[in-house]
């Protein structure tokens, strides 16, 4: 059969070869010049050669991504990720080549594709109707929704904490303290100076002197050793002191430890329902800031998960409201921070990649999407960075 064909290929070549002999013999004969005769009997070769084909380059594409781990994350020179490596699979398949554009938002992810600016959107994006007025999605390719993140039962921030000896007077009466132990200071200086002969003469050695003597009895309930310039009556002073000193100390350690205990139970956040009159942290252009401002609550946006997770554990914040698998995988991976994802899903939603109208990739991506789907490689994805499903 092989012979067959190469036979019928070469078949014209052979005969048009034979055609040129027989004109160029004659020719020859007629006295034709010589250089003429070469010309006719290399052309047939020549235009017999065969045609070399280039194959088309792939086809490059500007994909614009929002680092939010662990669906896109930021390396070295590239992106990981559940999202981007399904992406990688989808361009492979398509003979597509990825060039990536960051994006520090949502909503400027959003606002860059609608303008054309990308070719694609490519992170955890949710698919909602207000979105799809202005971009198109492909089908989905992974279940969420939205859960809370608080700190840890028993903790609170430092700045909570400041705000709550505020809010109880406490720091009003640490200010009448620190005025006290000024005054006791310069007091026990000049007395000193006056009494007692070994008493550094440097005012500001003395002044150091006796401002450690107040601090030690104020702080520890003890005085350093000193001098009884006045006998008995000397003694008696130096007890009220130490009585002073301690009570001191119990109204700190009080006040602050009350302070703390109300803050943590303040802030005890169960679900969704405890959130109406507390101040919660979003990402800047997610669905969770669009649904906690429709609900009425008060609201903080952060352009990432890390601004948001600071925000609440130095108090900014009493909780933080996002993507369950992001909030779940910060806790998860950083559990030195001692930060609890609480309350069960609520808001259901899907994610999936993003196109301007008119695109020609929406179509083949969502195929793409589709047998992969059918075939576990999305699965196969989702439980390489999330683990199995209980």
């Amino acid at each position: 059969m092989l012979g067959c064909c190469i036979a019928a290929a070469i078949g014209p070549i052979v005969r048009i070869l034979q055609r040129q002999v027989s004109l160029c013999s004659t020719l020859t004969s007629a006295a034709m010049p010589m250089g003429i005769v070469v010309y006719l009997l290399m052309a047939p070769a020549a235009f017999a050669q065969p045609e070399i084909r280039t194959e088309p380059s792939a086809k490059v594409v500007n994909v614009g991504v929002y680092v939010s781990p662990p669906f896109v994350v930021a390396e070295t020179s590239t992106y990981d990720g559940m999202a981007t490596d399904l992406w990688e699979v989808v361009a492979g398949n398509l003979d597509l080549a990825t060039r990536y554009v960051p994006y520090p938002t949502f909503r400027e992810l959003i606002d860059a594709t609608h303008k054309g600016e990308i070719d694609a959107a490519v992170t955890n994006l949710t698919i909602t109707r207000d979105r799809a007025e202005i971009i198109s999605f492909t089908q989905p390719w992974y279940d969420a929704g939205l859960r809370i993140m608080v700190p840890d039962e028993g903790s609170a921030g430092f700045w909570s904490v400041v705000s709550g000896l505020g809010n109880a007077g406490h720091l009003r009466a640490y200010a009448w303290l620190l005025l006290v132990i000024a005054t006791a200071t310069v007091g026990l200086t000049l007395f000193d100076r006056r009494f007692d002969p070994e008493f550094p003469k440097r005012w500001r050695d003395g002044v150091a002197e006796s401002f450690y003597n107040v601090v030690s009895i104020a702080t520890a309930g003890r005085a350093t050793t000193r001098k009884n310039l006045f006998g008995w009556l000397g003694r008696i002073w130096q007890a009220i002191w130490l009585v002073v000193g301690i009570g001191v100390i119990a109204y700190v350690t009080s006040s602050v430890t009350s302070v703390m205990t109300m803050a943590s139970l303040e802030r005890g956040i169960h679900s969704l329902a405890d959130l109406p009159g507390k101040t919660v942290g979003v990402f800047t252009g997610s669905v969770a800031e669009d649904y906690v401002a429709e609900l009425g609550i008060v609201s903080r946006s952060y352009p990432d998960v890390d601004a948001a997770a600071a925000a609440l554990q130095s108090g900014h914040v009493d909780a933080v409201v996002g993507d369950a698998p992001i909030l779940e995988h910060y806790a998860h991976s950083r559990p030195q921070e001692n930060l609890s994802v609480i309350g069960n899903i609520f808001h259901p939603d899907k994610y999936g990649f993003a196109f301007p109208h008119e695109s020609g990739l929406t179509r083949p991506v969502t195929l793409e999407l589709l047998k992969l789907i059918e075939d576990g490689t999305v699965e196969k994805l989702r439980s390489q960075y999330f683990g199995n499903r209980n």
